[in-house]
């Protein structure tokens, strides 16, 4: 579909990729306003057709014909991401409330959720496809947690909580990010770099540089903080780092940057919005449409993993106190050294570092033995392919079948920068559906397309006059094998209904589960020889450093529990057991949630909460433990191939292609995890893969 005004703007043009060469935040206003009118034109023709609703006059085109307003408004926001300078954020900004208002409108509209309903009533609905049913299905529960049975007097109020926790949400992340981006250290004096990498130096000195300082200036986006924490024998740049990155978006620095009144406040719409739908609290509102039952099934999942957990977690601690006294003349062991003395005895007790790993995978290695992974697994191809980027940075790639029909496409966004929210994250770009025959393609079905984001260390220095490649850790590595697990689940789909193809529909619980198996694969010796290259050398990773790896792959992991289990509880709590207008904060309550799970306690200062995006300006607000819960899944998956002996059994390869991945969210995850597995998930093997049961 191809929609154009007389200026020709090019957020208006479906006709193929999104034109990143040629929008401006100029295009904003008049494209999204467009885009509004004619959904709500749309809406109009539809409700007042005088037939009865059937899928094909009713659910189709609106399906249909609500889509170029959400792939219009996910580029806005994906720039609003990417390229987060002031005319983007303003303009994103500026349409936000228009936006969220309109959508506050659809899920109230008794008009469409009567018609849903007719259908639901309806002989056809019967006859209609395990896909389609479930769209209905959905539907209506969207329809009724959006307030569409709310009194007509209250539906106000209700959309006004939308479009300010849209607001709320939207600031919360362009406060982290400014908060982040106002810290930098200057160092002049050569001492305190001791410790450091070569490559970490050289980056600190050309950032310095770009300022027209002399000496090394560091930050607090990832790929100048971690490495501090990790490496620097100074503790006192190690101290000034990790409070000015435990600080962010608070009280202690700008006051425009405090994200604490946001927090608040986006915890008492909550609140209101569930009780105004009939709920206790927000959190019961969040699993509606989620896997998990009920409050006290995740809550008792989570404190059960705890117990488990704990054991190892608090040999781990004493692991490290003990060596920090001894090896490190460290009597008390504080927050910011917890990173340094852990690479210290990673290294004393496995004779390696990471930093010794880091030197192995090469960019461009890494990603061809990435592609190389889902070439053998699912029997599909990668290649580069071209398309207009945001940046120059940006990659863009291809995916087939063996005999080159295209099944989707994604870009490669894989370096930090200032501009750029931190962490790493999927998103969609264009879903895949089944097009009405006047717009259709060649084989009449539109293909995914997708934006893989990471925030990794770009190349630096040069060498024999060459700029030399980037390197990343293992952890990066992860990292890019995880978020490209989320980008197969939307660009491997089969299903041609839009509301449940590739990610959409899926349990938010669940949505985790392709991303986190695909994890497993850095861990395979098989894969990590294919891909590795030493950056002098290009000798691959030698065996021994990858037995050392995998012998330490479980290294402080009762620690790493505990420490997710800690958020997920926190947010779980935060939204259902804690009254945001008495008189305990957020702080009071984690401060109870790590009495009973944490086995490491940071400083009082220190402010979590407001740089914990995920709960207040991601979509895990009473979800955190997604994470956890997914695990459970994606481990059981993995045991799979490892019960077959060969992680690429081709014949269990394509049946979690076509029972989990190609599913979408078709039908509900459970079905799908016990067509693959054929049983209910365990959670042995999430306990066995962290080290924490031996058989």
């Amino acid at each position: 579909m191809t929609v154009t005004t007389p200026g020709d703007n090019p957020l208006l043009d479906f006709s193929g990729l999104p034109r990143f060469d040629a929008i401006a935040p100029s295009d904003v206003q008049p494209a999204i306003s467009r885009l509004l009118d004619d959904c709500r034109a749309l809406i109009e023709r539809l409700t007042s057709d005088p037939r009865a609703a059937t899928w094909d006059n009713f659910a189709a085109p609106l399906s249909d014909g609500l889509e170029p307003l959400s792939r219009a408004w996910g580029i806005v926001g994906h720039l609003h991401s990417v390229n987060d300078v002031p005319a983007w954020r303003d303009a994103y900004n500026r349409l936000l409330p228009e936006v969220t208002r309109f959508y506050a409108e659809v899920g109230q509209n008794l008009q469409l959720f009567a018609r849903y309903k007719a259908i639901a009533e309806s002989s056809e609905y019967a006859g209609l496809s395990a896909a389609r049913r479930r769209i209905v299905d959905n539907e209506l529960r969207d329809f009724r947690l959006a307030g569409a049975e709310l009194p007509e007097d209250r539906k106000p109020r209700f959309q006004a909580i939308a479009e300010e926790l849209s607001q709320l949400s939207a600031k919360f992340s362009e406060n982290l990010l400014d908060a982040t981006n106002a810290f930098t250290e200057l160092v002049t004096d050569q001492a305190e770099l001791a410790g450091l990498p070569d490559d970490v130096r050289q980056a600190a000195r050309e950032a310095a540089a770009s300022d027209g300082h002399s000496g090394w200036k560091f930050t607090l986006h990832m790929p100048s903080y971690l490495p501090v924490m990790q490496y620097a024998d100074s503790r006192r740049l190690r101290a000034a780092m990790y409070r000015a990155y435990a600080t962010r978006a608070a009280e202690f620095g700008a006051a425009e940057l405090d994200n604490t009144p946001l927090i608040r406040r986006i915890l008492l719409l909550r609140r209101e919005e569930a009780q105004m739908l009939g709920y206790g609290n927000f959190a019961e509102v969040s699993l509606v449409p989620k896997m998990a039952s009920s409050l006290p099934q995740v809550l008792g999942f989570l404190r059960d993993l705890a117990v488990r957990a704990r054991p190892f977690a608090e040999q781990d601690i004493a692991d490290l106190r003990a060596f920090a006294r001894r090896e490190l003349q460290l009597e008390t062991m504080e927050a910011w050294d917890v990173g340094y003395v852990s690479e210290k005895l990673l290294q004393k007790r496995y004779a390696f570092s990471e930093q010794e790993v880091k030197q192995y995978f090469t960019e461009d290695k890494v990603i061809a033995g990435l592609f190389q992974v889902i070439e053998t697994l699912f029997g599909v191809r990668l290649k580069p392919d071209r398309a207009p980027v945001w940046h120059p940075d940006v990659r863009f790639y291809r995916i087939e079948t063996p005999a080159g029909e295209l099944l989707g496409q994604f870009y490669l966004d894989l370096y930090a920068r200032d501009t750029k929210r931190g962490g790493a994250w999927m998103d969609e770009a264009v879903a895949r559906r089944r097009l009405l025959p006047a717009s259709a393609a060649s084989d009449g079905v539109q293909k995914p397309v997708a934006y893989l984001n990471c925030n990794f260390s770009r190349p630096v220095g040069e060498k024999d006059g060459q700029a030399r490649p980037a390197t990343f850790s293992h952890d990066d590595v992860i990292t890019l094998f995880h978020e490209t697990g989320h980008g197969l689940h939307h660009l491997l789909t089969r299903v041609d209904e839009l509301a449940v193809a590739g990610i959409h529909g899926v349990e938010w619980d669940a949505v985790e589960l392709p991303s986190q198996f695909m994890e497993n694969y850095c861990w395979e010796w098989r894969v990590v020889q294919g891909m590795s290259a030493h950056i002098d050398s290009g000798e691959p990773l030698p065996r021994a450093l990858f037995d050392k790896m995998l012998a330490a792959k479980n290294f402080l992991s009762g620690m790493q529990t505990l420490r997710q289990i800690e958020f997920s509880l926190f947010d779980l709590l935060l939204h259902s057991d804690f009254d945001p207008a008495g008189d305990r904060g957020p702080l009071d309550l984690l401060a109870d949630v790590r009495r009973e799970v944490a086995v490491i306690v940071p400083p009082g200062w220190h402010r979590f909460p407001n740089s914990f995006g995920h709960i207040f300006a991601g979509g895990y607000g009473a979800g955190y433990y997604s994470y956890k819960w997914a695990e459970v899944l994606s481990a059981d998956c993995y045991g799979a191939f490892e019960e077959a002996g060969n992680p690429f059994d081709p014949t269990i390869g394509e049946r979690f292609l076509s029972t989990i991945l190609s599913m979408g969210g078709s039908r509900p995850a459970i079905d799908n995890f016990r067509a693959f597995r054929g049983r209910e998930p365990q959670v042995d093997a999430l306990l066995r893969h962290s080290g924490m049961i031996t058989a």
